[in-house]
C-alpha cells in the first residue's frame, strides 16, 4: 500500500464548507492510488462551539482533576473525525472514524501531556486494506489500562507524524489556513512569501520561536525519523512547503538565500543581576531557578554581572527568589526576542553585521544577543517588533524569489 497521512485542522474544519474543501484534498489523494489516513484537530479555536478552549471553558480552570479534563478535551476530536467520516461516506468515499485508543495509539499515564509509547496498527491497516479512509482523533491516545489521553496543545501534529511513520507512509501532509511556511508573519510583512523548500532544524527553530504553523515536536519526530511533511492551504490551490533532510541533493533547489525566515516571541524579561559579592551566591541563584522550573534565555556571563531573560509568567517567582537573597539586580520589561532563522548563515561573515544595520537604521537598540548555526537571536524593545521585522525582512530580500 502507497499510505499518505493528511492532518487537518481546526481553522480547516470549522464550518462545512471548510469541510468539503478538506474532503476535495482527501479526493485529490484517493483518485491518486493511495491509501488515507486523516487525522483532524477539534473544530476551530476559543469561541466556536466545539473548539478545546470553548470546551474547557465548561470547567474550572483551575481543576487538578487532569483525568477528567482530558475526558472533556478528548471530546472536540471526537466531533471532528465522526462528522467528517459522514461527509466522507455521503460523497461516496468509505470512512470509518477512530479514537486515538481505537487507532492504536499508546501512552502513558501523564493526563494533560502524554507521551507515546507505541502504536499497534493493526486495526488501521485493515482498514486500509479494505478500501477505507481511515479518519483519527489527533492529540489523544490511551493508556494500557484503557484511560483516555491528551498529548499536549499542538498534539494533532504529533499524533499525524507518528502514525506515518508507524506506517510507513511516503508522506505526511500538514493542512492548514495558511499557504505553508512563510517568510514572516504576513500580518507583519505584507510582501511576505512561501518558502518552497525548508529544512528541519529551520522548521524546528521557527515553530519553537514563535511561528504557529506546525508544533515543534511534531518537527523534532520528523526529522529523527527522516520523514517528508508537506505543509499546505486547505482552500488554496497552492504547492506549499516541504519539509526534508537538509542533506538532500535538491534542497534549496529554488531559494539560495542565507535568511529564510524571521519570527520573534514577546513578553520577555530581562534580568541583570550583579555578582560581585560572591560567586557561590551565584551558583546558589542558579540551582534555585533551576528548582523552581524557571526556564533561562539569552544568557551572558560577565565578571560583575549576570544577563539573562525569563518569560513574564515567570518573573514573580524570580524576584521572590532574588529579594530573598537580597541580591542586587535590574529588571528591563516588554521586550521581545527575534529570530533570524537561515541555515545557510552559518560560517557566513557579514549577517550580524547587516543585522545590526537593518536595527540601527530604523534606531532600534539591540539589548542583547546570541546565536546558533541555523540562528541569531536579538532581543528589543516590543514596541519596535514589526519594525524590526519589517527592516529585516527587507534587509534580507526575502520577499524576492530567486
Amino acid at each position: 500500500m502507497k499510505i499518505i497521512v493528511q492532518k487537518f485542522g481546526g481553522s480547516s474544519l470549522v464550518d462545512k464548507e471548510k469541510r468539503e474543501h478538506a474532503i476535495d484534498r482527501i479526493l485529490q489523494r484517493y483518485k491518486e492510488g493511495y491509501s488515507i489516513v486523516v487525522v483532524v484537530s477539534a473544530m476551530g479555536r476559543r469561541g466556536d462551539n466545539y473548539s478545546t478552549d470553548s470546551l474547557l471553558d465548561l470547567i474550572n480552570e483551575d481543576s487538578k482533576d487532569l483525568r477528567s479534563k482530558d475526558l472533556l478535551m478528548s471530546c472536540g476530536e471526537v466531533i471532528s473525525a465522526v462528522v467528517l467520516t459522514n461527509m466522507l461516506n455521503e460523497s461516496k468515499l468509505p470512512a470509518t472514524a477512530f479514537t486515538g485508543g481505537q487507532a492504536g495509539i499508546i501512552t502513558d499515564a501523564c493526563y494533560s501531556k502524554a507521551e507515546v509509547l507505541y502504536i499497534n496498527t493493526n486495526r488501521i491497516v485493515k482498514c486500509l486494506q479494505k478500501g477505507r479512509i481511515a479518519v483519527v482523533t489527533g492529540f489523544q491516545g490511551m493508556t494500557k489500562d484503557r484511560e483516555i489521553t491528551t498529548l499536549g496543545r499542538g498534539g494533532s501534529d504529533t499524533s499525524a507524524v507518528l502514525l506515518g511513520e508507524a506506517l510507513g507512509s511516503e508522506l505526511v501532509e500538514i493542512y492548514t489556513d495558511v499557504d505553508g511556511v512563510l517568510t514572516a508573519d504576513p500580518k507583519i510583512v505584507s510582501d511576505a512569501r512561501v518558502i518552497r523548500t525548508i529544512c528541519y532544524n529551520e522548521l524546528y527553530q521557527l515553530a519553537e520561536d514563535g511561528a504557529k504553523v506546525i508544533h515543534p515536536k511534531a518537527v523534532e519526530i520528523a526529522r529523527n525519523k527522516n520523514m517528508r511533511i508537506l505543509i499546505r492551504n486547505t482552500v488554496k490551490d497552492d504547492v506549499g512547503t516541504l519539509v526534508t533532510n537538509s542533506l538532500n541533493s535538491d534542497y534549496y533547489s529554488d531559494d539560495k538565500k542565507i535568511i529564510s525566515a524571521l519570527t520573534h516571541k514577546s513578553n520577555k524579561v530581562q534580568i541583570t543581576i550583579f555578582t560581585e559579592q560572591s560567586k557561590d551566591m551565584v551558583n546558589k541563584l542558579m540551582k534555585e531557578i533551576a528548582q523552581e522550573g524557571i526556564s533561562i534565555d539569552l544568557i551572558n556571563f560577565f565578571i560583575e554581572k549576570i544577563i539573562f531573560t525569563v518569560c513574564l509568567d515567570d518573573l514573580e517567582k524570580l524576584k521572590k527568589i532574588l529579594k530573598n537573597k537580597d541580591y542586587k539586580y535590574n529588571i528591563v520589561s516588554n521586550l521581545s526576542k527575534l529570530s533570524i532563522i537561515g541555515h545557510r548563515m552559518c560560517g557566513e561573515p557579514g549577517v550580524m553585521q547587516r543585522i545590526a544595520k537593518a536595527l540601527y537604521g530604523e534606531k532600534i537598540d539591540i539589548l542583547q544577543t546570541s546565536d546558533s548555526h541555523t540562528t541569531i537571536w536579538c532581543l528589543i524593545d516590543t514596541k519596535y517588533v514589526n519594525k524590526a521585522i519589517n527592516a529585516l525582512h527587507k534587509e534580507f530580500e526575502l520577499n524576492i524569489d530567486d
